[in-house]
């Protein structure tokens, strides 16, 4: 499993797909949800948010 490149710490499979969605899909490293909070400048809530509402339309970047 990859693991956050700013912090260090283990990613989640949707944490990796959020970041897919919101920054790159080709991405090959990837930042754990609150560091991708952090550089989006939105609240951790929101990516929480937006996970449960793409899960809910299917995207399979999502579990």
């Amino acid at each position: 499993m990859s693991a956050c490149f700013q912090c260090g710490k283990e990613l989640t499979y949707n944490e990796i797909g959020a970041y897919k969605k919101f920054v790159n899909r080709g991405a090959a490293e990837f930042l754990c949800k609150r560091c991708l909070a952090g550089r989006l400048d939105v609240p951790v809530e929101l990516i929480d948010q937006k996970i449960e509402h793409f899960k809910q339309q299917g995207c399979t970047l999502f579990i």
